[in-house]
């Protein structure tokens, strides 16, 4: 299957930094030309989920926003996208960020938002020049109407791009989850109605108000509507982003990057899914795997539990430590895959693991913790005699040990 471009179609086709090579508004002109709710109904029509990951229907939280009593609420773009492998909304940003402008005044007008906030994660600075070079071209065409449009830089903390964490982090608390419900819908930043969706998603507004919501029904399968931009690295000759129809197969896409010699492939970040080798067939999809877009590939030569142990000892770090299951259940994971990959093993591991697992998926407050034990719980299902065999060289070293005194 080859790329189907919508949202890169532009990309390289014009100057970020002219709006004028842009060609036009055409899709926010049409929008306002068109009431509140009809917006909302094409979106809704379409069948669009958030890019972010979460895949909630965009149509439905921008409906759920519109309908809160008052009139002061706010539209925010997440643009941390701190997690792993992915780099797709860099690309958007940095070469077409017009189509975000668009998007953003677009979703502003139908939620009824006066005020919207993009939120840079701190790793972006270097684009934070363009954006704002952007922004004011716009204004001056006046593309943002009364909108007020500002750029939040982030601190670089990885629980930041969850949206609770996102929110207090604007309002200048410290960046952790709130509790759930109330929804940002309901009461969100700064307690008033809320609306967060990230780069991608907004993209791919101007494309469904210009063309219709049946066009983009054509696209995708039946609950996995329109295209994706997929970052694909690792053991690859071509990395990058592919944007690819939704339900297409991780070994279409990965043939693209001229992937060989796969062992696995995580597809979703650092909690992303774990694909084997034998299970590349498989659809990209809300339906089956597909997270924030990163696909991540590992060749014969990588070592799974030392992959997994580093991993989780990323989430370990990046963890706001609120809520007990994830503080220290992450802590504890580390503790034993450190043992796994230092020769340390016990029989017991692979069970306590499982059921660590299960305990935080079910108890911690947010998606860190939930997912967390996603590369652990996958890993321990398709390669299990990887954990075997750690297990059964710790044995071998204790006994060898203990028979040389």
């Amino acid at each position: 299957m080859p790329e189907k471009k919508i949202l890169t179609d532009k990309i390289e086709k014009i100057d970020p930094g002219r709006i004028g090579s842009y060609g036009g508004f055409k899709a926010l002109e049409k929008a306002r030309g068109m009431s509140p709710e009809d917006v909302i109904e094409t979106v809704k029509a379409s069948g669009l989920r958030g890019r972010g990951g979460a895949g909630f229907p965009c149509g439905a939280k921008w409906e759920m926003a519109k309908n809160q009593a008052g009139d002061e609420k706010y539209l925010i773009c997440n643009a941390d996208e701190g997690e792993v492998g992915t780099f797709k909304d860099r690309h958007l940003l940095s070469q077409n960020p017009f189509a975000l402008l668009e998007g953003i005044a677009i979703a502003a007008y139908a939620m009824g938002a006066q005020k919207a906030y993009i939120y840079l994660r701190a790793e972006y600075r270097y684009l934070l020049k363009g954006l704002m070079e952007a922004i004011s071209q716009a204004r001056t065409k006046g593309v943002l109407n009364d909108l007020d449009l500002v750029v939040q830089e982030g601190a670089g903390a990885y629980i930041c791009g969850e949206e609770s964490a996102l929110m207090n982090s604007i309002e200048g608390k410290r960046g952790e989850s709130r509790l759930r419900p109330p929804f940002p819908t309901q009461n969100g930043l700064f307690g008033k109605p809320t609306i967060i969706n990230n780069v991608e998603t907004l993209c791919n507004i101007p494309h469904i108000i210009q063309n219709g919501a049946d066009w983009y029904r054509t696209l995708g399968t039946e609950q996995s509507k329109g295209t994706k931009l997929f970052c694909v690295s690792g053991d690859v000759p071509s990395p990058g982003v592919y944007e690819m129809e939704l339900g297409c197969s991780l070994r279409e896409l990965l043939d693209l990057a001229g992937a060989k010699d796969i062992k696995w492939a995580q597809v979703g970040g650092s909690t992303g899914g774990i694909i084997p080798v034998e299970n590349l067939e498989t659809p990209l999809s809300y339906d089956t795997v597909l997270g924030s877009g990163a696909v991540m590939v590992f060749n014969e030569s990588r070592d799974v539990v030392d992959f997994v142990y580093r991993t989780m000892e990323f989430l370990k770090e990046e963890s706001c430590g609120k809520c007990t299951p994830c503080r220290e259940g992450t802590e504890v994971m580390v503790e034993i895959l450190g043992r796994l990959v230092n020769g340390e093993g016990v029989a017991e591991d692979m069970a306590v693991l499982r059921e660590l697992s299960g305990t935080m998926r079910l108890s911690a407050l947010c998606g860190l913790g939930q997912s967390a034990p996603i590369p652990v719980l996958d890993t321990l299902t398709y390669f299990s005699e990887d954990y075997e065999n750690r297990i059964s060289q710790s044995l071998l070293l204790r006994s060898l040990k203990a028979i040389n005194g």
